[in-house]
């Protein structure tokens, strides 16, 4: 459904999984005046994908999902200009501030496909109300006008703009024609390759993260925090840093120690200057090795095999992955008596506010909670850690602040994939696979609940009910039990608790669980004497996934003669109603130093927005792969996280990025699927087959060089 607001311009609204429609509250700027237009236009405050049209002729649509470089804008801006027959360069896709109610979820690969409906849906309203109105004023019948560039046009070359229109078409409740959204044969907009509509703002500077913000009176703040994860303030000695030139004020909170400064170089210098006794952290007296054996010894037995059957079996293990998004956490805050304001990048800001209200001891309508573009997330900004942080600094030093995580402090004391261990059973009999089983233990969050988080006991992150992400949480194990033809299946899984602050990172479980059953399904065609992708192709279930895999054999030339230390690779993966098939070739001729040198993949996500954004997603989880395979991970030394920086966390960078990178989109005319996580098991799985047939090994322990 689609609402009409009180407005003087036009403005129409669609609920996004909200159940009341009631129009009631007015958009605000920071200061908390209402816009020049004067228009009302949230619904409820709560979860509304709102849509106005101004005099000056731009179309702004208040976005209730965060930008973290995923390109959501873009393809929102696509899909209202496509229904509105607008520029693309008169749509403007703000973010939205936190809301009572509703869905601000960004995760689970759903932005797209949540939003597609809902947006065309609004567009295509707000089109039909413009051409009634200037049907009106030129006194002609509306089924004779057209819509192009922003404009309407009549049959004798009068034309008007949208925003010339917007005040009379915002008067008419029921439009002469038709507002039902394009069929898919006519879009010359979505489908289309299309550069960012933010592209030249990231480029030149111009575009805003949170540490480009200037708030009034907000000093650069900082935190000492201990050398071990848990770790508590038993003493402090703040006199030097005190006594330093531009240094502020010194307060103690849960994490550590802050430090609000002039400038976060005289922040960082005051605080090293500080004198701390610590207490060790709950896991100083355990290590990597500890931790591998308590998950080994968590993995649920697999059963009996059925009888008669050969068996393909594996151990697999994972490590710590931290998400290391290129910019660092910040967040801005003004707690003053009664009410609090906080500026930062949050997948989750509808929980983060009332997280926030909470830990301030005040009710949720006086915090507000701006959202600004991320640099990155990958699932790290569904914790609002930083948030929580400067928001409690900012009421105890009585001042606003702008707090800044140090790279260092993220990968040490923020939020990680958990580690885990995987025990796969394939079953064979007659050539062909008659029972799969896949049993994993992880380590699961007890952080929070034993009150040891640097935020000061700040929950987990919470999504809606119907997201994607609860649903995947609420399964025993996500397993390819749909993907291929492997008689009976069964997958049961295991916890080991301990304090350690984790989060969901890029594709959640499925980057772990099929990673290691793609190895699994290579090394049970080695058994049977099948190639991996003949194999594939005669087991799979779906079509649209042996569409995708025959696309990556053909145009990757499977098969081909490789020199010796040379090799391909290949993996599938079906999930968020979509489906990729990656092949790799990779150099392991030295195999202490692989190198991936030929990435091709191919997915079918249904209806493709924005071909272009979704080949960037695709060459993003090809990285990711190559990553958490071959490089990257985190150590734990009794009870510390080795690793400080990306001199140490070994991410992928341009030398071991592939050569050759090339995604193919399948064309389809159903809804979206989605694609931002889509694409990281079949890379994973991809790039261990590859090095294991490089090499002749068989890879259990990821990433390699563990």
């Amino acid at each position: 459904m689609v609402y009409s607001l009180a407005a003087t311009t036009l403005t129409v609204a669609a609920p996004l999984g909200c159940d009341s429609a009631t129009a009631e509250g007015a958009e605000r700027t920071a200061d908390g005046d209402r816009r020049p237009s004067d228009v009302l236009v949230t619904g409820t405050d709560a979860e509304m994908l709102v849509l106005e049209v101004t005099p000056a002729n731009k179309v702004v649509v208040r976005l209730p999902r965060v930008e973290v470089g995923q390109g959501v804008t873009t393809a929102v801006a696509m899909m209202i200009a496509e229904e509105l027959d607008a520029r693309l360069a008169d749509v403007d896709i703000p973010l939205a501030d936190a809301r009572n109610d509703g869905n601000q979820f960004t995760g689970g690969s759903s932005s797209v496909s949540s939003l597609y409906g809902p947006a065309r849906q609004l567009a295509a309203t707000a089109r039909a109300k413009l051409v009634t109105a200037a049907a009106r004023r030129w006194h002609v019948p509306a089924r004779t006008l057209r819509t192009r560039g922003t404009r309407v046009f009549a049959p004798d070359g009068r034309s008007a703009t949208f925003g010339s229109l917007t005040r009379s078409a915002a008067r008419i409740t029921r439009p002469t024609v038709p507002t039902d959204p394009k069929p898919a044969s006519q879009h010359r907009v979505i489908g289309r390759p299309t550069t960012r509509i933010d592209a030249r703002d990231l480029i030149t500077g111009k575009a805003k993260y949170t540490g480009d913000l200037t708030v009034a009176g907000a000093s650069p703040t900082v935190v000492a925090r201990p050398p071990t994860i848990g770790g508590k303030v038993l003493s402090v000695d703040s006199g030097a840093a005190r006594a330093m030139p531009g240094v502020h004020a010194v307060v103690q909170i849960d994490g550590g120690v802050a430090v609000i400064a002039e400038t976060f170089h005289h922040a960082f210098q005051a605080r090293d200057a500080l004198r701390i006794k610590w207490a060790p952290g709950p896991l100083a007296n355990l290590s990597d090795s500890a931790i591998r054996s308590r998950l080994r010894a968590a993995v649920p037995k697999l059963g009996d095999p059925p009888r008669g059957s050969a068996q393909t079996e594996a151990e697999f293990e994972f490590a710590f992955v931290s998400h290391a998004p290129m910019e660092v956490l910040t967040a801005v805050a003004d707690v003053r008596t009664g009410r609090a304001e906080i500026w930062f990048s949050s997948q989750t800001p509808t929980s983060a506010r009332e997280d926030i209200a909470s830990r301030l001891g005040l009710p949720v309508s006086k915090v507000k909670v701006h959202v600004l573009r991320g640099g990155g997330s990958f699932g790290r900004r569904l914790n609002y850690d930083a948030a929580i942080e400067a928001a409690v600094i900012s009421k105890q030093a009585r001042r606003p602040v702008k707090l800044m995580w140090s790279r260092a402090d993220d990968i040490r004391h923020g939020r990680m994939r958990p580690a885990s261990h995987h025990r796969i059973r394939a079953s064979h009999a007659r050539g062909r696979v008659v029972a799969f089983a896949h049993a994993t233990a992880s380590v699961s969050e007890s952080f929070e609940e034993q009150g040891l988080s640097t935020q000061g006991g700040v929950r987990p992150a919470r999504v809606g009910a119907n997201s994607p992400a609860r649903a995947r949480a609420a399964a025993p194990l996500p397993s390819d039990s749909g993907l291929y033809n492997f008689g009976r299946l069964s997958g049961k899984s295991g916890s080991v608790d301990l304090a350690m602050p984790l989060g969901a990172w890029r594709s959640v479980d499925s980057g772990t669980v099929r990673t290691g059953e793609e190895i699994v399904v290579d090394e049970v065609a080695r058994s049977l004497g099948q190639d991996p992708v003949a194999f594939r192709r005669t087991t799979l279930r779906s079509k649209t996934v042996r569409a995708v895999l025959d696309k990556v054999a053909n145009a990757g030339n499977w098969g081909r003669t490789m020199p010796g230390g040379h090799a391909q690779g290949v993996a599938v993966h079906e999930e968020y109603d979509s489906c990729v098939a990656c092949l790799v070739e990779i150099d392991a001729v030295d195999p202490e130093n692989p190198r991936v040198t030929k990435v091709v993949m191919a997915a079918d996500v249904g209806t493709a927005v924005n071909p272009r954004g979704l080949e960037a997603q695709l060459m993003g989880t090809a990285v990711d792969g190559i990553s958490t395979i071959l490089r990257a991970g985190l150590h734990i030394d009794r009870g510390a996280v080795r690793e400080s920086s990306f001199a140490d966390f070994h991410y992928a960078r341009q030398q071991h990025a592939p050569q050759h990178f090339e995604a193919h989109i399948m064309p389809s005319r159903r809804a979206p699927g989605g694609a931002g996580e889509l694409g990281v098991p079949a890379a994973s799985g991809a790039v261990a087959n590859a090095y294991a047939r490089a090499t002749g090994t068989k890879p259990r322990r990821f990433p390699l060089n563990f």
